[in-house]
């Protein structure tokens, strides 16, 4: 008899957890390493979120098939859980009560990965040596060998910095005690921190959209609390999505219940805001776009910066990796996800082929496959781990094969509910013929031959 095969999974979240699913029902042995004291530590972190894809979406079919003998009550497959609803009524199960409790090491931080007796640069006999995984656990270094790797850490911990350039603004690391990363609970857990405040937020996607409007649920609770939304970008509407042609619903009627906010004066905008200095302004934050001298700057209390997250690599650096200069996702996979051509988060479902890179048996999976690409969605690294371990096991149609259909995004459409909403409130109602005019009276202004009314 031949030993199993050992596959190193670093990190235990959604993806990590179904990823060790698929891989002990193709026969192998999962080691899972989580850098936190429970499973799906990061997760833990945004339990207050409410997820945009329903049940349906988020419950891996392997991870359903070990769960099915513990009597677990599948949840109702079209209704929404929060970030704790899927950890109580999935994750937690999942990683307790089947035989993947016997393979999670948690409080395990992964600090290197290398090959036995192979420095980067040696290419003789290199894909026949074993992964040599080193982490800390609490008791001091630890070292694991695997036959292959599947990194699944997720970016939560490396949130891009409020800088344009994307480096740190200056005095951003000094300010660092009034800003705070991703999506806080700025009305449960850290309300205290956030009521009555001027508080400014950071970015256009779907996590900064989120805070601003529980910040403006906020202010009706508690008079003084002032909403500021801080836009690189010169289109707010671009950060509405799709309304109702979103095919997930409930980022549809996010979008839309936003451009109502905005529309309505509750948040106030600031449009072309790419942040360059943050100082200090008699206690408060000031928070400068431009030069340093004469740099336009808004004044708040509080910055929650919410411009996504990057890939933590730094473990990585003796292996081969094959990234995208840009995107930092595998070269196969980056032009699917590019940011700069993908707004709407089209991504055709993708495997093993596309995550491979010069480093035979490393897999890089879920969140951080996607480099700084903000379109992953979690159903897509269920497939992408499903394909993985087949692969590893040597079934190359199974690998080959898509199991998976994406739900159409929508989140590009400019002719929403969400665009009509805030153009109703803005210069004369919604334009009659020209979709490309914001609202009535720039539409009025385009047929004149100036370039708009300026609203937009």
């Amino acid at each position: 008899m031949t030993e199993k095969k050992k596959v190193a999974i670093v990190g235990a979240g959604p993806v990590g957890l179904a990823a060790a699913a698929h891989v002990l029902e193709r026969g192998m042995e999962p080691i899972v390493l989580e850098a936190g004291p429970e499973a799906a530590h990061a997760v833990r972190q945004w339990q207050h979120v409410q997820l945009f894809s329903p049940w349906e979406y988020n419950v891996d079919k392997a991870a359903q098939r070990l769960l099915a003998p513990t009597g677990w009550n599948s949840p109702d497959p079209q209704s929404y859980p929060t970030g704790g609803e899927l950890i109580d009524r999935y994750l937690e199960p999942l990683a307790t009560k089947t035989a993947l409790r016997e393979s999670i090491r948690t409080s395990s931080r992964v600090t290197a990965i290398s090959r036995v007796g192979f420095d980067k640069a040696k290419t003789k006999g290199r894909e026949g040596a074993p992964f040599e995984i080193r982490y800390q656990n609490g008791k001091g270094p630890e070292v694991l060998r695997a036959d292959a790797v599947i990194d699944v850490s997720g970016t939560w911990f490396s949130p891009n910095p409020a800088g344009a350039n994307g480096l740190p603004a200056l005095g951003e690391r000094e300010y660092g005690g009034k800003i705070a990363y991703g999506m806080p609970d700025v009305r449960g857990a850290e309300r205290a921190r956030y009521a009555g405040k001027a508080v400014a937020v950071l970015g256009a996607g779907h996590s900064a959209v989120g805070t601003l409007i529980d910040l403006a649920h906020l202010a009706e609770k508690a008079p003084g609390t002032e909403p500021v939304w801080l836009l690189r970008g010169a289109d707010p509407a671009k950060a509405f999505g799709g309304g109702s042609n979103d095919k997930l619903a409930a980022r549809g009627e996010l979008g839309a219940a936003f451009a109502a906010l905005v529309a309505s004066g509750k948040v106030r905008v600031e449009a072309e805001f790419g942040v360059t200095h943050i100082s200090e302004a008699q206690g408060r934050l000031r928070i400068a776009a431009g030069a340093c001298c004469g740099a336009r700057s808004v004044v708040a209390d509080e910055l929650i910066v919410s411009t996504g997250f990057r890939s933590d690599l730094s473990f990585l650096s003796e292996l081969r990796l094959k990234l995208d200069p840009a995107i930092e996702a595998p070269v196969a996979l980056a032009p699917l996800i590019d940011p700069n051509e993908h707004s709407c988060g089209t991504v055709r479902p993708h495997g093993a082929r596309e995550l491979a890179h010069d480093e035979p048996g490393f897999y890089v999976a879920g969140m951080k496959s996607y480099g700084r690409a903000p379109t992953f969605l979690m159903m897509t690294g269920y497939e992408q781990v499903r394909s993985i371990a087949a692969d590893l096991a040597g079934d190359k149609a199974a690998a080959a094969r898509v199991e998976l259909v994406l739900p159409e995004t929508g989140v590009c459409t400019r002719g929403s509910v969400a665009a009509a909403t805030l153009a109703t409130a803005c210069c004369g109602g919604p334009p009659k013929e020209d979709a490309s005019a914001c609202c009535g009276a720039d539409e009025a202004a385009k047929k004149t031959g100036a370039s708009g009314c300026g609203c937009s």
